[in-house]
Parts: structure tokens; sequence; C-alpha cells
């Protein structure tokens, strides 16, 4: 959800149950009013569930996501996403392109074509801004 959202983030979730693990395992974590979205996804591991549900649970308590490991949000009022300094490959065009859902690169597939390409997870954002293309579905419902 956007900073305009702040405040707010519960009402899309607000009939889903809280789980209380979760919730804990977030409030141990946090700092300030945010989260790390690395660290959500280390909590999501820790107790081996699935970072929606994390997602809900960060909703529910009205807590910010932040740092977006694909560089999107979270770093203040820009984004961390890597300047594109280089052409990229056809194959890596083909991945993107071939992994795509209505025209948009989902966020674990964007997570995907990082650890196949040993590349940073920001710079597949850089790649799929220089080719037009939006990442749709976070993992953790911060967007859809």
């Amino acid at each position: 959800m956007t900073h305009k959202d702040s405040g707010n983030y519960g009402e899309k979730r607000k009939d889903m149950p809280l789980n209380e693990t979760i919730a804990n395992k977030i409030k141990e974590n946090i700092q300030g009013d945010s989260i790390s979205c690395i660290e959500a996804h280390t909590i999501a591991e820790k107790l081996n569930v699935d970072p929606a549900e994390v997602g809900v649970a960060i909703d529910l308590l009205e807590i910010r996501i932040n740092k977006c490991q694909l560089g999107l949000f979270g770093y203040e009022n820009k984004k961390n996403i890597p300047l594109l300094t280089e052409k990229v490959s056809p194959d890596m065009e083909s991945t993107i392109k071939s992994s795509l859902s209505d025209g948009k690169l989902k966020c674990i597939d964007a997570w995907n074509i990082a650890k196949k390409y040993n590349i940073s997870r920001s710079m597949v954002t850089a790649i799929c801004e220089s080719m037009k293309i939006k990442i749709s579905a976070c993992q953790l419902g911060a967007f859809k």
C-alpha cells in the first residue's frame, strides 16, 4: 500500500484473522513503525508459512513495509533501483517476457529470474523498467 494509506493498511484485510504467532514475531522485529521486506520474508521462513500470511499480519498490525528487495518502495521518497549500464541479453529478455502474466512480471518471478541469472533482485527491476514492464503481485501483499 502507498504512503497515503498509512494507518489504514488493515482495511484490505479486515475480514481476515490475525495469526498471533506471526504477529508476535513481527513485533519482535519491527524497527520504529516499519519492518523490512527481507525481515518479513525471514519471519515467513522461520515460521514455515507463506510470505502472504506474514503480509496479512503486517497489514492488520498497521505496520509499514520498507526496503523492498526489488527496490520499488520503502526507501523514503525514492526507489532503490540501480542504473542499467549494459545491454540486456536476449536470453534474459526472453525469460522475462515468457514469465509475464497479464503483461506484468510477478514479484516471485522476478526473484526467480534474479537467482537464475545470479543478479540482484533490484537489477531485475531495472531491466523490467528498461523494457517498460511493471512488477506485480508482491509476495507480502504490499501491491497487486
